[in-house]
């Protein structure tokens, strides 16, 4: 019980710092932003893109994020181990939170800061040595074309407001 509390901890510290730090650096440096052509590169509605997107993400992220995007079980609590469980990246979980150049280099880069607490634990590799650019970007673009119009919408706004990378 006490190593979840302490992961829920870190975890809150964390992201209240990361916002902080993020809203001070979009203060001092408001013309930062990502241009709609970045922001287009995860695209649900190529086709072709989608497509590409699915054949990667069912050999190299289904293992660990399921088939369907379901993720692992209790995939909100740490495993005994410490480490936090694949998250769902369907509609039950939080990937449609998150704007499209966080989920890029998260996928390229693996759970660290900015986008992880220092020290932080987990199996996500880093795809960087695997995956080309447009690889990470069609895998984004099929979990998307997953997502209900709703969470794409909302998700929309996330990646319009996002002004820092």
């Amino acid at each position: 019980m006490t190593s979840i509390r302490n992961h829920n901890r870190k975890y809150f510290s964390f992201v209240v710092i990361h916002s902080l730090l993020l809203l001070m650096v979009w203060l001092l440096f408001p013309t930062l932003a990502l241009s709609s052509e970045t922001s287009l590169l995860a695209d649900s509605g190529n086709v072709k893109q989608v497509e590409r997107g699915k054949k990667i993400y069912m050999r190299f992220c289904s293992l660990c994020h399921g088939r369907n995007l379901e993720g692992q079980p209790e995939w909100h609590k740490p495993k005994p181990d410490g480490k936090m469980p694949a998250p769902p990246h369907d509609e039950t979980g939080h990937t449609w939170h998150h704007a499209d150049i966080v989920l890029f280099n998260i996928t390229k880069y693996g759970l660290i800061p900015p986008h992880a607490p220092e020290g932080y634990q987990s199996d996500m590799p880093a795809w960087k040595d695997t995956l080309k650019d447009e690889d990470i970007w069609a895998v984004l673009a099929f979990i998307k074309s997953r997502w209900p119009k709703e969470h794409l919408e909302f998700q929309q706004k996330v990646n319009e407001n996002y002004k820092l990378f």
